[in-house]
């Protein structure tokens, strides 16, 4: 804003007081009278019109395709500390961001403690489990967590795979040729990175460190990966396998063009983004935890099982296609 307009230069509003995200597409980003606006050409999910942008009471604006912004709006969402990211259709690519500057670096810092200490690393993973499975299990290691994760995702993907209605041979991943499986594997592969890109919109969000995962490890994209995981059971695998049993109907049709259509749908209705940053925020721990000990971030979800460690748990094979690092 301009120096003294209404006081507005200094109205940074924290962001643990913002309402979160705003989707745009079809449109021009700009300023007039020193405010953001946003004139949409419709034909998406917006409808046409001129919209005025609350960006000091939001944390980050996607902006989809078929959008433009101005110098001017980028310096306005500087000044007040709104992100701006650029994304596929209803969040299903992630293409870009710059930095979000935060008011506070306390989650980050936070993320940073947790991950350096092996017992507290071990402590947010096995967090992560418990919301992904619905039970606490009392792994000492990473390795053991991983062998104990294959086995129920390969339950995971039989059960899924009967409620579609869709032949199911076992998961199958080349590396150097992805599209050399069979379609439901395809589908898998296609649903995986559009809930990755929703993930990295939260992480964007949250300015949290994308290289410092929990569970993956040497990805530029580890904690990226972590929390993408967390709704693989009942986002993901539902996108893959509604969008294989149309596939296998419509042979016709493009079956990555149907896992995006579907995706876009189930980001958008099931408020994905949303959650994943919340879930980000409840493993990590709030600012004001910072100064608590590190363990007590780490709590599993209410309500969860417990579970002994398995003594015939073990990692999963290197070539294990929902492992991501070898």
């Amino acid at each position: 804003m301009l120096s003294g307009r209404l006081g507005l230069d200094k109205a940074r509003v924290p962001h643990a007081d913002r309402h979160g995200l705003i989707f745009l597409e079809r449109g021009r980003l700009e300023v007039e009278d020193g405010c953001l606006r946003f004139v949409c050409a419709g034909g998406g999910a917006l409808a046409a019109g001129d919209y005025q942008l609350p960006h000091q009471s939001a944390s980050i604006i996607l902006l989809g395709p078929g959008s433009s912004v101005t110098h001017d709006a980028l310096r306005i969402l500087a000044a007040h500390g709104c992100a701006l990211a650029a994304i596929g259709a209803g969040g299903v690519r992630f293409y870009t961001a710059p930095p979000l500057l935060p008011d506070s670096s306390a989650l980050a810092r936070r993320q940073v403690m947790l991950w350096a200490e092996p017992k507290e690393r071990v402590a947010v993973a096995r967090a992560m489990y418990a919301i992904r499975f619905g039970e606490e299990v009392k792994a000492r290691t990473i390795e053991m967590l991983r062998g104990m994760e294959g086995a129920r995702l390969k339950r995971l993907y039989e059960l899924t795979a009967r409620q579609y209605g869709v032949p199911w041979q076992g998961r199958r991943y080349d590396r150097a040729n992805p599209n050399a499986t069979d379609i439901p594997n395809q589908a898998i592969n296609h649903a995986a990175s559009a809930v990755e890109a929703a993930a990295a919109i939260a992480v964007a969000a949250t300015a949290t460190v994308p290289q410092l995962g929990f569970v993956h490890e040497d990805s530029g994209q580890s904690f990226v990966l972590d929390i993408a995981d967390l709704v693989r059971h009942d986002v993901t695998l539902p996108i893959a396998f509604g969008a294989a049993k149309h596939v296998l109907k419509h042979r016709d049709d493009n079956l990555e063009r149907v896992v995006r259509t579907k995706a876009a749908e189930m980001l958008g209705t099931k408020q994905v983004i949303a959650t994943l940053i919340d879930h980000i925020k409840a493993l990590i721990g709030p600012p004001d935890l910072l100064s608590q000990p590190a363990g007590s971030a780490a709590e599993a979800a209410p309500g969860a099982e417990t579970t002994g460690t398995s003594s015939d748990a073990s990692p999963p094979a290197a070539d294990d296609p929902d492992r991501k690092e070898a």
